[in-house]
This record gives C-alpha cells, structure tokens and sequence, in this order.
C-alpha cells in the first residue's frame, strides 16, 4: 500500500531502535474512556500490535477534521512533542467530507489537500517521518445486501498527494472495504458499534452506528495499518508483532479518562 515513491528500507533507525508512532485523525482512530466502552479506535487498538521498543502517542480527536484539528492547535501541539525519528500517521477524512466549511470541512483537491501539506511539512521540518493514511471505510451496504463506498473522493485526493509528495501512503480506506465486504452486512456489525438494547451497560438502548467501532472492528482495522506498514516497510523491520494472531478484545485499554489531544 505505500506510493511508488516510498525507498522501501529507507525509513531510519534499525530493527529495535526506539521510536514513536503519533497519530492525527478523528473518532474512528481516537482513544475512548472507559463509561464508552466497548467503542473503541483503532489507534487504541494498534498498541496490542507494536513491539516493546516502539511507543504509540494517539492524538486523535472525535470530530475532528484536517481543518478543525490544525485550527484548535492540535498539530501545534504534536509538532512541540514529536522528535525526529518519531512518524506521524495522518488519517482524516469523515469530518472533512461532512461537515460544511465554516466547521471544519474541506475539499478535496483544494483544501484537504491544502491542510495535509501542513502536517507533512510540519513534520519534515522536525525530522519526523510523516505516513497518509486513507480513511477507513463506513459500514455500508445496500439491502440486497452489495457493499458500496461512502468516502467520496478523499481517499483519492489523499493518495494523490502522497505521490506527489513521496510521502508513504497506507490505503485504509481499499483495504478496510475489502475486509468489510468479506465479513458482510451482518458480520460487520460485531465490528461496528451495533449493540442490542441492554447488551452492553454503557449502551442500555442499544446502538446502530455504521461509522464508529467497537473492540473486534478496532483491532481489524488497526490489524489492516499495522499490517501495510510492516509490509511495505515504511517502518523499520520488528516494529510489530503478532500480525496474524488472535488479539482478545480485553487486551484493548480503556483509560478512566481520554488522554489530551493537545
């Protein structure tokens, strides 16, 4: 999954050398506090993966849009705490495409493309190492039950800049609809936050939410990053393990509060 201009390799630091991964993005990567459990990001899933020497700072905000999240001073913030050798994974994408302009959204090709090159230079000029990442696909099937993609033109417009950036890209958005497609209307729902009234404490009527995650879709799709980064090298070689196994939906952490994204 990474742009024809990725060196595979060339990412510095050795197998075993330590590093942090960063993450910009919105809910479907966020941390949620425990009172929301099981909703779960798949930035907060993506530790069950890492090796012990590679340390995940997961900065993504529910709402937030490339817009919304540069003008709160969120990538402020992470530019004041990411080293060189750190990487810095960008995926947004939902806020952008539906939120009007005055709250956050973008366009495509215009102003989202503007606003990522914020973070890639951001991070370039601090000697990190900044990594796209196309936003994860929506449960979204028809009634006879075919899938179909809900995205618009973000992912493109994103894999577009990556090229001409040379900036790795990881192609959630193809690769999470191919998972979805797989498991299917019904077998998806274990991943999304449906739940049947008085199934979960937290949820005592119930929820059918067709955007966000729940523990099994978190570490699927934290599974699908962990695994493109691994496999086009855009991290160095040992920075995740376990890839194929079965992760439990306990190992996942649900803090008592949501860390700061600022």
């Amino acid at each position: 999954m990474a742009d024809a201009g990725h060196v595979a390799g060339s990412a510095p630091g050795g197998a075993g050398a330590p590093f942090r991964i960063f993450i910009a993005g919105d809910s479907t990567a966020a941390v949620y506090e425990a009172r929301m459990a099981p909703s779960a990001g798949w930035g907060q899933a993506l530790p069950v993966f890492t090796a012990p020497h590679v340390t995940v700072v997961n900065r993504a905000l529910s709402g937030a849009s490339t817009r919304s999240y540069d003008q709160a001073g969120l990538l402020a913030a992470i530019l004041r705490d990411i080293a060189p050798g750190d990487r810095l994974l960008i995926s947004f994408g939902h806020n952008d495409q539906t939120l009007d302009d005055h709250w956050g959204g973008t366009q495509p090709y215009s102003s989202y493309q503007a606003f990522l090159r914020r973070y890639l230079a951001g991070a370039r000029q601090r000697g990190a190492h900044p990594v796209l990442v196309t936003p994860v696909e929506r449960r979204c099937f028809r009634r006879d039950g075919t899938p179909f993609l809900s995205l618009g033109e973000y992912p493109a417009a994103m894999a577009a800049l990556a090229a001409r950036e040379r900036v790795p890209l990881v192609d959630l958005s193809a690769a999470s609809a191919e998972r979805w497609a797989r498991l299917g209307p019904e077998g998806t729902k274990d991943c999304f936050l449906w739940l049947e009234p008085g199934e979960h404490r937290h949820f005592p009527f119930g929820a059918s939410d067709n955007t966000h995650f729940q523990a099994r879709g978190a570490i699927e799709a934290a599974r699908l990053v962990a695994t493109a980064l691994a496999k086009d090298r855009i991290l160095p070689d040992g920075a995740f393990t376990g890839l194929d196994r079965p992760v439990r939906e306990d190992e996942l952490v649900w803090p008592p509060r949501a860390p700061s994204p600022g």
